[in-house]
C-alpha cells in the first residue's frame, strides 16, 4: 500500500513540475512565434511602404519642366479640318486647227472648267475660354467648311474672324466657352538654346485617338527673314529643330513655362522630293500675331492699302554731276504728290533715298523690297534716309490709306 502511495506521490510531483515547466518554457515559446509573426508582417508592410515611396519618388522624377509644360498646352491644341472647292481646267483630248470642225462641235475641243472638294487638315490652338482660335491662313485657304475637333473628341464649326494673307495668320471662332486656352508669350524675349514644344497634328495623326503629338528641340536661331513667298511675307521668324511635319501648319511653338512664342509655319526640306522634317521649322513669332489679333476682330483683315506718294529714278552720271553727289548709292526724287505722306514727312523734289527702315537703297527696286515686301500697315512708320545739300537727314514718314487720298 505504501509502495502504491509513493508511486502516486511521485507522479503527481511529476506531473506538477511538468505543468510549471510548460508553463513557463511553453507559452514563452509561443510568444515568442507570436512575435516572429509579427515582426515578419511588420516588416512585410516596411518594405511595402519603402516599394511605394521608391515609385512615388522614380515617378516625381519623370515629371519634369517639359511634361508639366505639355499638361498646360495639349488641351488646348486642336486639329482644324477644311473643306474647300478648288477649280481647275482639263484640257480638251481632241485638238484641231480647222475652225469650222470648233465651231460645229464645240464640246469636242473646249476645256472644261471642273470643281473639286479637297479636304486638308492643319493644326490650331485656342487662346481665350470664349473660342478664339489661331492657325496660318495657308492651313484654312478658301475653306467652305472649318471643323474643329478638340482632345475631348468634341468638334464644332469654325467661323473665320479675320484673316491676313501677307503674315499668313487667320483668326477663327467657335460658339463655345470655358476651354482651355494657352497663354501668350513674349517673343522678344526668347533665349538661343532654350527648350522649344511644338504640338500639332502631322500627318492627321490627330484624328486617330483626339491627341496632339508633341516635338521637343531647341531655338535654333533667331530674326529669319524670307521677304515674299508665294504671296506672303515672313520675317523675323524663328527657328527651331523641334520635329515639324505637314499638318503641324499653325499649331504652337511653346517655351518650357507654356507660354506660347510663335506659330509653327513650315519647314525646310531635304530636296524637292523628299518634304518630311530635317530638323528646321519655322514659326512666326507671337509677338506679330498679337499686333494683328484686334484689328482682325475689329475689321476682319490688316489694311495694307497705304500710299506713300512719291516717284523715284535711278541715278546716272548726269545727276551725280549735277547734284554734286560723290556716291551712286540712292535714289532721287522726282515727283511728290500733294498731301501725300511723303510731304507730310518733309521729303522734297531732288532729295537722294540713301536708307528706308533698315534697307539700303541702290535702285527703285529696292524700294519695293523695302516698303511692299514687309508687313507694314497703315498707321505704321517708317524711316527715311536722305541726302540733301550734302547734308544726311532723317525724316519719318507715316503711312496712310489710300482711300483717304480719294
Amino acid at each position: 500500500m505504501k509502495t502504491i502511495l509513493r508511486y502516486f506521490f511521485v507522479l503527481l510531483a511529476g506531473a506538477v513540475i511538468g505543468l510549471i515547466l510548460y508553463t513557463r518554457f511553453g507559452l514563452t515559446e509561443s510568444s515568442e512565434i507570436k512575435n516572429d509573426d509579427s515582426l515578419f508582417v511588420e516588416n512585410a508592410y516596411s518594405a511595402d511602404q519603402t516599394l511605394a515611396m521608391a515609385n512615388q519618388e522614380i515617378f516625381s522624377s519623370r515629371q519634369n519642366t517639359i511634361t508639366r509644360a505639355v499638361e498646360r498646352i495639349a488641351p488646348a491644341a486642336v486639329s482644324v479640318n477644311v473643306m474647300q472647292v478648288r477649280e481647275y481646267t482639263r484640257r480638251s483630248p481632241f485638238y484641231s486647227r480647222d475652225p469650222l470642225l470648233r465651231e460645229f462641235f464645240p464640246e469636242f475641243f473646249k476645256d472644261q472648267k471642273l470643281r473639286q472638294e479637297i479636304k486638308s487638315m492643319g493644326t490650331g490652338f485656342i487662346i481665350s475660354e470664349d473660342g478664339y482660335i489661331l492657325t496660318n491662313e495657308h492651313v484654312v485657304g478658301e475653306a467652305t467648311e472649318i471643323v474643329i475637333t478638340m482632345t475631348n473628341g468634341k468638334k464644332a464649326d469654325a467661323e473665320i474672324i479675320g484673316r491676313d494673307p501677307t503674315t499668313d495668320v487667320t483668326l477663327l471662332k467657335i460658339d463655345m466657352n470655358g476651354l482651355p486656352y494657352l497663354s501668350l508669350g513674349n517673343s522678344d524675349q526668347v533665349i538661343l538654346g532654350e527648350w522649344a514644344i511644338a504640338v500639332g497634328n502631322p500627318f492627321g495623326l490627330f484624328e486617330i485617338n483626339n491627341r496632339a503629338t508633341v516635338t521637343v528641340g531647341v531655338i535654333s536661331a533667331l530674326d529669319r527673314d524670307f521677304g515674299e513667298m508665294d504671296g506672303r511675307i515672313y520675317l523675323d521668324m524663328i527657328q527651331t529643330d523641334a520635329s515639324i511635319n505637314h499638318g503641324n501648319s499653325g499649331g504652337p511653338l511653346c517655351n518650357a513655362l507654356g507660354e506660347v512664342i510663335g506659330m509653327n509655319t513650315f519647314i525646310y526640306t531635304a530636296s524637292r522630293y523628299n518634304d518630311g522634317s530635317v530638323g528646321i521649322g519655322f514659326a512666326i513669332p507671337i509677338n506679330r500675331i498679337k499686333s494683328l489679333l484686334d484689328d482682325l476682330k475689329k475689321f476682319r483683315k490688316i489694311d495694307r492699302d497705304f500710299w506713300i506718294g512719291v516717284r523715284v529714278q535711278n541715278l546716272n552720271d548726269v545727276i551725280l554731276r549735277e547734284m554734286n553727289y560723290e556716291s551712286n548709292e540712292g535714289v532721287i526724287i522726282v515727283h511728290i504728290d500733294r498731301g501725300s505722306p511723303a510731304e507730310k514727312a518733309g521729303l522734297k523734289l531732288g532729295d537722294i533715298i540713301t536708307l528706308i527702315g533698315t534697307t539700303k537703297i541702290s535702285s527703285d527696286k529696292d524700294i519695293a523690297s523695302a516698303v511692299y515686301e514687309t508687313d507694314l500697315r497703315v498707321g505704321d512708320t517708317l524711316k527715311f534716309v536722305i541726302w540733301r545739300d550734302g547734308k544726311v537727314l532723317e525724316r519719318v514718314l507715316k503711312l496712310e490709306s489710300i482711300k483717304a487720298s480719294r
